[in-house]
């Protein structure tokens, strides 16, 4: 969560990833030397039965708008039904080379550098991972659109936030959809804003069998009641956004791993805060900690998701 301009997100080269040593597990908290498998829980009666509903039967009515050819794969840039055949979402999806089947990993950007506020942020790493034989979905979320933070009201914060998560799940439904794709080799990736949804996505749709989750605040309610402009009755908002908090949805994505990521310099997810979030999770968990600001924009912090991935979706070596 930022709203200040950052420098630009380097690109992480093939090289730097596969040179890189194996991920250490630090302390007890070692990830499984096999993937586990993930056990689809039934829905949760104590969550917004709305989280629950999502147009799944909807045609995606995918539309090429370009594409764009690496060593290792095929960018294309596309447009598909949301909600309704006239909500459009934007994505890239990243293809590679050969034939599959092929793991598949949804992408979800921060809101940070207005020039990675969007479906950028992650396609370094996609192409990368392309060439270990991943698809990849990179998507816009709502905070991709500029000035979203500033534009957006308390009064429909929580309305649009279940509509978030809604669509985090069609573009799940886009990703399993392409050709190749094994479904039970889905792997999730949010940083900031992009993880906390994520983790609600995770816990009612129940496909993703991995998650990193980058910078995460277990409370919505600490980053929209930034700045000046406070809500009428601020009991009441964190009340009502605490329903939708990640740490009450950590809990149902276990048994399937969770790798998080937090930063040291982090002025929006303090130590206390990154201790609360990982401890709401089940097991298998590990996290690292990383002397860097909120962006991550580590070499070592990329090599990590890339190994810790590597493994838990069974990824060519």
């Amino acid at each position: 969560m930022h709203t200040t301009t950052r420098s630009t997100r380097g690109a992480v080269t093939l090289g730097l990833l596969l040179g890189a040593a194996a991920l250490a597990a630090p302390g007890k908290h070692a990830p499984p030397k096999k993937p586990l498998p993930v056990v689809r829980a039934e829905p949760s009666t104590t969550h917004p039965a709305a989280l629950s509903r999502y147009p799944a039967q909807l045609p995606l009515a995918e539309k090429v708008e370009g594409e764009q050819k690496h060593k290792n794969a095929l960018v294309r840039d596309v447009t598909f039904a949301g909600l309704d055949a006239s909500d459009r979402m934007r994505a890239y999806v990243v293809q590679p080379a050969g034939r599959g089947p092929y793991a598949g990993l949804l992408y979800v950007h921060w809101l940070g550098d207005p020039e990675t506020t969007n479906r950028k942020q992650f396609l370094d790493d996609a192409v990368v991972m392309a060439s270990q034989g991943v698809v990849s979905v990179l998507v816009d979320a709502m905070w991709s659109e500029p000035g979203w933070y500033a534009k957006r009201t308390y009064e429909t914060d929580y309305e649009r936030s279940v509509q978030q998560v809604q669509r985090l799940r069609r573009a799940l439904d886009l990703l399993v959809a392409q050709p190749g794709v094994d479904p039970k080799r889905i792997g999730f990736v949010g940083h900031d804003f992009g993880a906390m949804y994520g983790a609600l996505m995770g816990a009612v749709d129940g496909r993703p069998r991995a998650y990193v989750f980058m910078a995460a605040n277990p409370h919505f309610s600490t980053w929209y009641m930034l700045g000046k402009r406070q809500p009428k009755d601020p009991d009441a908002y964190v009340k009502q956004m605490s329903v939708l908090d990640p740490t009450r949805y950590l809990p149902e994505l276990s048994p399937a791993p969770v790798f998080f990521q937090f930063a040291t310099k982090d002025r929006y997810v303090s130590a206390k805060e990154a201790d609360e979030i990982y401890a709401s999770a089940g097991e298998p968990k590990l996290e690292r900690r990383y002397p860097t600001d909120h962006g991550l924009e580590l070499k070592r912090g990329a090599q990590d998701r890339f190994q810790w991935l590597q493994r838990q979706l069974e990824l060519r070596r």
